[in-house]
């Protein structure tokens, strides 16, 4: 399969004319992004737009609202779901993780808190990433070259993905620390099934799509299948020697369950994280809690804390990428301002497109929340790993 030059495509924009948001998508897809669609709804109204293609080797941008696996963005829902039961006095933040989920060896030490804010110290299972460059392998993966590709329609079971990660060194002692692991939300998967008796599907259909009338929300389990409209997801790998792409937009997505495995589109994740930070979701105190950032990663339960800049919004955000789909997520504080954004890229083994990406995500926070050339650069990232 040829990759062929990236085009754009504004014609299909909607709401007032905003030049600088054509602008900076076209800028998106020439960094080398296949396609992006993005939605934004601030003082100035709605507004959406795409730019790119939905396709490799044809000219049609990628679809208004098409669905797109959204990566880490699962953890906001996921969190979500703890934090209701947390309300409903069914789950105690503070209280071991190991009292709702006996028979895995838990640390006792390691406490709900932990999971949902990534202090834990658990093995990611989809690979440990060091700061000396080094990585430590989990399950194939995207980081994984053919071997993923090879093993795409393999089905894991979560309490799989849990015991392999938890059978492996930790990182550090909980509570010590702060790193990004898979693991953490698998883990707050098989709580969240533990004390309701039912799968994380049906919770999430029950308190959260259902209620907020997410039609293009999918909680897929192991199906490998996508709602259409989509635009398609590319993997590139090397095979004896040759580098080889193939259309990846089909695969089973048990091997990140909760890390990752949802599917959506941007009107859904507008519509989700305005009513999250607008407190529709969650009561006051908890919506605190989850907003709350730590020290050294600025995330909290489920979500990143961004400030925009002096007497700039604050910023609540998650976002998420893998196999060749993405999903950016941005809201301010009180629900009143979002910006959501879906897009389709090339993925590989070493994640050559991370930075382009990390850009992307820059360039539209700025434009929509801080006015070009203002605010902090970098902050809206995520370690470069599987589903972040």
């Amino acid at each position: 399969m040829s990759e062929s030059p990236h085009t754009t495509a504004h014609a299909g924009t909607t709401g007032p004319d905003r030049p600088e948001l054509r602008n900076a998508l076209q800028e998106i897809v020439d960094s080398g992004i296949t396609g992006v669609h993005l939605r934004v709804q601030d003082e100035r109204g709605r507004w959406a737009g795409s730019a790119g293609v939905a396709e490799l080797g044809a000219h049609a941008e990628p679809p208004a609202d098409g669905h797109v696996r959204i990566g880490s963005n699962t953890k906001t829902f996921t969190a979500t779901l703890v934090l209701q039961l947390v309300a409903e006095g069914k789950v105690e933040l503070d209280v071991p993780a190991a009292v709702y989920l006996p028979g895995y060896g838990l640390d006792e030490r390691i406490t709900v808190r932990m999971l949902l804010q990534h202090t834990s110290g658990v093995f990611n299972f989809t690979g440990e990433h060091y700061e000396d460059g080094t990585v430590a392998p989990g399950i194939p993966s995207t980081i994984s070259g053919k071997e993923w590709v090879d093993n795409r329609f393999h089905t894991y079971r979560p309490e799989e993905l849990a015991r392999l990660a938890l059978s492996r060194p930790a990182r550090f002692e909980p509570g010590t620390d702060w790193s990004y692991s898979n693991t953490n939300y698998v883990l707050a998967r098989l709580l969240v099934e533990k004390v309701t008796g039912r799968s994380c599907a049906e919770v999430t259909q029950q308190r959260i799509v259902r209620p907020l009338g997410l039609s293009g929300t999918v909680v897929p389990g192991a199906s490998p299948e996508i709602p259409r409209p989509y635009a398609h997801a590319y993997y590139r790998y090397e095979d004896a020697g040759r580098q080889e792409t193939v259309d990846v937009t089909r695969h089973n997505p048990s091997w990140i369950s909760a890390g990752g495995d949802m599917i959506s589109t941007t009107q859904d994740l507008h519509t989700f994280i305005s009513a999250l930070a607008g407190g529709r979701l969650l009561p006051a105190p908890l919506l605190a809690e989850m907003a709350k950032p730590h020290p050294k990663s600025g995330f909290g339960l489920g979500l990143r804390v961004q400030e925009t800049g002096p007497g700039g919004d604050t910023l609540l955000f998650h976002n998420g990428g893998a196999a060749g789909h993405a999903a950016l997520m941005y809201s301010t504080s009180d629900g009143s301002k979002t910006l959501t954004a879906s897009l389709n890229y090339v993925d590989d083994a070493a994640l050559s497109l991370a930075g382009a990406f990390l850009k992307a995500q820059d360039r539209l926070v700025r434009e929509v929340f801080c006015g070009e050339g203002t605010g902090p650069a970098g902050e809206a990232t995520e370690p470069a790993q599987p589903a972040s």
